[in-house]
């Protein structure tokens, strides 16, 4: 992994340690610390100050396909080929539970507070006091198997559980009680958690897999495998497209402040940046 400073794209740390590919990376709040999960089935944690892994979480039987950061970062989840999505404590590197055991590959996790309208359920057995920050909050899982998942993640218990149109490849939190969720096949699903069996829109511009869905202002971005990338404004009438990865998928869009940066198979990092909409 390379850390750049982003206003002027120099290259600032490398990050070296994964073995095969390095599927995911995040910042902890802070700013200063990476989260990154790996084909290696291990999740590490970087400090990006020195480029040093400080801590290294075992126990996927698999490649880890997605990470979430519970608060501040005393916990994170993660969620991996081997089905399993497990909640980590990063104070003394240890795994605090396996969250849901699927079956299939858990292709994306998002973390989200509930609204208070939402049953989560309560917990068999007492959490562990180094469980902080999972009370009131919701895990979706976007699974392989056509099916989304969301759980309490405290609790443990089922929220709801949608089979889509193909595997589900990304999911977001918009809110409280709204989310959405890419598939294979091109369909971004807007579910409300309080109704969860019919969507409350399917959203297809191509066939292509949606492969990175955001929260952005009153709307959302996504990407897609056949290079489109786009910011969806609520009222639906208003598409900004953002242009130059051509044909090659778009794998990931994170945002900072106006800027909106875009990775693709092409081997390049783009920075759009926004005027005020």
């Amino acid at each position: 992994m390379k850390i750049w400073q982003a206003s002027n794209g120099e290259l600032r740390r490398v990050l070296e340690g994964h073995v095969f590919d390095v599927n995911c990376c995040r910042f902890f709040p802070s700013g200063l610390v990476v989260l990154s999960g790996g084909m290696d089935a291990q999740l590490k944690i970087w400090s990006a100050e020195d480029a040093s892994c400080v801590v290294t979480f075992k126990g996927h039987k698999g490649g880890i396909l997605d990470t979430a950061i519970v608060d501040r970062g005393r916990n994170v989840v993660s969620g991996s080929r081997d089905g399993t999505a497990r909640l980590w404590d990063c104070g003394r590197s240890s795994c605090l539970g396996v969250i849901a055991d699927c079956g299939s590959s858990i292709n994306g996790v998002a973390v989200g507070a509930a609204d208070n309208s939402i049953n989560l359920g309560s917990p068999e057995q007492m959490p562990s006091e180094r469980e902080v920050g999972t009370e009131s909050k919701m895990l979706l899982l976007a699974r392989e198997d056509k099916k989304l998942q969301c759980l309490g993640l405290q609790s443990r218990q089922p929220v709801f559980l949608f089979v889509g149109s193909d595997a589900f490849n990304c999911c977001t939190f918009l809110s409280g009680f709204l989310l959405l969720a890419g598939t294979q096949d091109g369909n971004i699903y807007q579910l409300d958690v309080r109704s969860p069996r019919a969507p409350v829109q399917v959203i297809h511009r191509s066939g292509a897999p949606v492969l990175s869905l955001l929260s952005f202002r009153d709307g959302f971005i996504a990407s897609q495998g056949d290079g489109s990338c786009f910011i969806v404004q609520q009222d639906l009438d208003y598409v900004i497209e953002l242009t130059g990865a051509d044909c090659d998928p778009v794998f990931k869009v994170a945002t900072w402040e106006k800027q909106i940066y875009t990775c693709c198979r092409d081997g390049l990092v783009r920075r759009y940046q926004l005027s005020d909409l």
